[in-house]
C-alpha cells in the first residue's frame, strides 16, 4: 500500500510546492506532485527531508563517549527533533575510548532499531589538533601524528594499544582508527601541525572525509590542507584565528575555496547572526552545513550538569560550559538549527533545508538521503506553522508523532 502525505508545503530540490503531495511505497518516495488530495490532510504544515547532524556529541544527558549504549540511546531520541541520521562525535580521547565508540557504532549499525535515527560513521574531533585552539578538548589527549612510515597505514603494526591507565602515542591512535575504519567518517585535524598534511592524504586515500579545525593555520597553511585533500571545516570561526582583512587565516582559505563545505553551529551564539548573514552569499546554497555541536546538555534545563567525554559541563540558557567557563559545545537540537537558519540567518525554506539535510548528505555521499524526490529514501519531517516537529518518518515508517495520523494509505 502507498503512504500519502498531502496538502503541506513540500520542500523539494527544485523549489517549494504549495501545496504538494508525497507518495511513498516501502522505504522510497515514488512520486512528488503539486496540489493536494482529498482536502489536504497536512494543510498549514511543511514537509522537509529528515535532518542530518554531522557534528553532535550528546543529547538529553547522554554522551557518546561516557555511556556504553549512548550511540543507540541517542538514535532512539533523535526522531523527536526531526533528526533521521547523525554522526556520533568524539572529543580527543585515548585509543581505548575510541575503540569503545567504534564498537558502539558498529553494534548500532549492524542491528538498527526500528524507528530510530540512522547511525552514520563517527566524526572524530581528533587528537591531532592545535593545543592553543583546543577549546574544550582535553590537553592531555593531544598528540602529533607519526611520520608516515610509523603510522600503521602501510599495513605494519603501529605500536601497542595501551590499557586505560597507560600512556599512548599518535601511532597508537592511528592504529585504533585503522582497526575501526568502517566506523570512522569525518576526522578533524589542524593542518599546520607536523605530519598532518601526510596524514590528510592517507586518510582521504582510505575514504575518510577530512575536516580542518581547532587550528591556528594561516591562510597558506589552510590552502595546503585543502590541497592535501581536506574538504570540510569544523565549526567555522570557532577555535580558529579571527578572519582579518590582512590575515584571512583558515576562515579565508575555507570561504575562498568552492570545494570546501564548512559547518556552522546554528545557535546564534557560537557565530553571531550578522556574521552568518555576511558569509552566506560567499558560500552559496550548496556549501553550508548547519550543525548543532550538541552535547549531553542539549534538551536539559539551564543549570543541569552533564558530561562531554569525561569533562563535566553545565547547561546555560545559551550554550554548554566547562567549569572554567570555556564553551563546550551547544544545547541546540537540529529542529532549532533549522528554525534559526530561517529566523536568524535569513535563509528561505529551501536553503535552510539544504543546509540541514541536503548538503550534509551530499558531503557524506549518502545516496538517497537529504531530499524529497522520486527514488529518494522516505526520511521526512512534518513541521507545524511554527516549524516545530510534529511527525518524523524514517524509511517510510512513522518514528514519532505529536499530532494525530494525517497521512493515509491507498
Amino acid at each position: 500500500m502507498s503512504l500519502v502525505l498531502t496538502g503541506a508545503r513540500v520542500v523539494t530540490p527544485t523549489g517549494v510546492l504549495e501545496p504538494g503531495t508525497i507518495v511513498v511505497e516501502g522505504d522510497r518516495i515514488v512520486d512528488v506532485a503539486p496540489g493536494a488530495r482529498t482536502g489536504g490532510a497536512f494543510d498549514r504544515h511543511t514537509i522537509v527531508p529528515g535532518f542530518i547532524d554531522v557534528h553532535v556529541h550528546g543529547l538529553e544527558g547522554v554522551d557518546v563517549l561516557t555511556t556504553t549504549d549512548g550511540v543507540r540511546d541517542m538514535a532512539r531520541r533523535f526522531p523527536r527533533f526531526g533528526v533521521t541520521a547523525f554522526c556520533p562525535t568524539s572529543i580527543a580521547c585515548a585509543p581505548h575510548v575510541l575503540r569503545g565508540l567504534f564498537e558502539a557504532i558498529d553494534r548500532a549499525r549492524e542491528t538498527p532499531e526500528p524507528r530510530a535515527a540512522r547511525v552514520l560513521p563517527a566524526h572524530l574531533e581528533s587528537n591531532f589538533i592545535n593545543p592553543d585552539f583546543r577549546g574544550a578538548q582535553p590537553l592531555a589527549c593531544l598528540r602529533h601524528p607519526p611520520v608516515p612510515a610509523e603510522s600503521g597505514f602501510n599495513g605494519a603494526a603501529a605500536g601497542r594499544i595501551p590499557n586505560a591507565e597507560g600512556d599512548f602515542s599518535g601511532a597508537d591512535v592511528l592504529a585504533e582508527l585503522e582497526r575501526g575504519r568502517s566506523a570512522v567518517g569525518i576526522v578533524t585535524l589542524a593542518p599546520e601541525l607536523p605530519g598532518v598534511l601526510d596524514l590528510i592524504r592517507a586518510l582521504v586515500a582510505r575514504g575518510h572525509r577530512v575536516s580542518l579545525g581547532h587550528s591556528a593555520a594561516t591562510y597558506e597553511e589552510g590552502l595546503a590542507g585543502i590541497d592535501a585533500g581536506a574538504r570540510h571545516a569544523t565549526h567555522l570561526f570557532n577555535r580558529m584565528p579571527p578572519f582579518s582583512h590582512r590575515a584571512p587565516g583558515l576562515v579565508g582559505a575555507v570561504l575562498s575555496n568552492p570545494e570546501m563545505m564548512p559547518e556552522l553551529v546554528s545557535d546564534g551564539y557560537h557565530v553571531h547572526p550578522v556574521v552568518a548573514r555576511a558569509i552566506l552569499p560567499a558560500l552559496g546554497p550548496d556549501r553550508l552545513i548547519a550543525i548543532t555541536d550538541g552535547t549531553a546538555a542539549a534538551g536539559l534545563p539551564p543549570g543541569s550538569r552533564a558530561y562531554i567525554g569525561n569533562l563535566p559541563i553545565t547547561a546555560t540558557d545559551t550554550v554548554a560550559l566547562l567549569d572554567d567557563g570555556t564553551f563546550a559545545g551547544s544545547i541546540l537540537t537540529m529542529d532549532g538549527a533549522f528554525r534559526n537558519a530561517i529566523s536568524l540567518f535569513g535563509l528561505d525554506l529551501a536553503a535552510a533545508s539544504r543546509a540541514c539535510s541536503t548538503n550534509p548528505a551530499r558531503a557524506l555521499k549518502l545516496e538517497g538521503l537529504g531530499e524529497i524526490a522520486p527514488g529518494a529514501i522516505a526520511d521526512l519531517v512534518v513541521l507545524d506553522e511554527e516549524l516545530r516537529v510534529v511527525q518524523t518518518y524514517i524509511a517510510g515508517e512513522r518514528a514519532i508523532a505529536t499530532m494525530g495520523t494525517q497521512a493515509f494509505r491507498l
